[in-house]
């Protein structure tokens, strides 16, 4: 089992494929056996790195008690990679990967060749995404309304009833949450939720040198399409890119995958 032995933790990670260096880093609650075909996908066209987040899949939580900062976790990432040997690479930051990315990329900007930033915010001025964090003590009931209607804002009875493509989504997604973790797993989505509730790169986004493609789904209720415009006007060498769906459009918009991963690969 890969793992790498930081100071304050041990961190699991995969390397599959051939081709483009590519970091992946993952959204909240994310991990390497949840998002596996999405991987796998990217690993037929770039030599794929990916790792477990803080507490999260294969990787413990730290053993300190302070709560990590989306610092903490950019730190973990340029640390992978100054263990695997990579000193460039492209990277795909989606939702809070993004927000790990983006921190990378404004601490490390010699170190990326290329940056996707998908369905993700700044923070601060630029607009913050969806507060996930004031949903974790509901009731459950009220926190699937909620989350379904963030995902993407058309989602409600009437048009998961006539679109099924987007229901399997729904339903995929209250599967994922409703799935048995441990407190060690609930705890490291908890920090995370903490990190996201922090974040805030938008008066450090210029510093990003490297080609960077934004790409936003019209409907996202968490990554609202204002916050990637404002990435937008922000980051030097950047373009944008809308797509049909919410906040998984990637999966919702069939245009999207190969855009990202021609950008990426090219």
């Amino acid at each position: 089992m890969p793992t790498l032995s930081l100071a304050d933790l041990d961190l699991y990670y995969e390397q599959r494929g051939e081709g483009r260096r590519l970091l992946v880093l993952n959204g909240s609650g994310g991990t390497i056996e949840g998002t596996a075909p999405l991987i796998d996908r990217l690993a037929r066209h770039a030599d794929v790195l990916v790792h477990d987040q803080r507490g999260l899949g294969r990787t413990g939580l730290p053993y300190t008690n302070e709560p990590p900062t989306m610092a903490d976790y950019a730190t973990d990432a340029a640390a992978l990679l100054d263990h695997v040997g990579w000193d460039t690479c492209a990277v795909f930051g989606i939702s809070f990967g993004g927000m790990v990315a983006q921190e990378l990329a404004v601490t490390h900007p010699e170190r990326l060749e290329r940056l996707a930033l998908v369905c993700t915010s700044p923070g601060g001025a630029g607009g913050s995404s969806s507060p996930l964090h004031e949903l974790v003590d509901l009731p459950p009931e009220e926190r699937t309304r909620i989350s379904l209607r963030d995902l993407d804002t058309r989602f409600d009875e009437g048009w998961l009833r006539d679109h099924p493509a987007d229901r399997a989504i729904a339903e995929m997604m209250a599967e994922r949450a409703a799935a048995p973790r441990t407190d060690e797993q609930r705890l490291g989505e908890r920090l995370q939720l903490e990190a996201r509730r922090y974040h805030d790169v938008w008066d450090r986004l210029e510093r990003i040198a490297c080609p960077t493609l934004i790409a936003c789904g019209e409907f996202d209720g968490v990554a609202p399409p204002s916050n990637s415009q404002a990435m937008h006007e922000r980051i030097p060498d950047s373009e944008l890119r809308r797509y049909e769906g919410g906040h998984l459009f990637v999966y919702q918009d069939a245009r999207a995958f190969p855009d990202i991963t021609t950008f990426l690969t090219s």
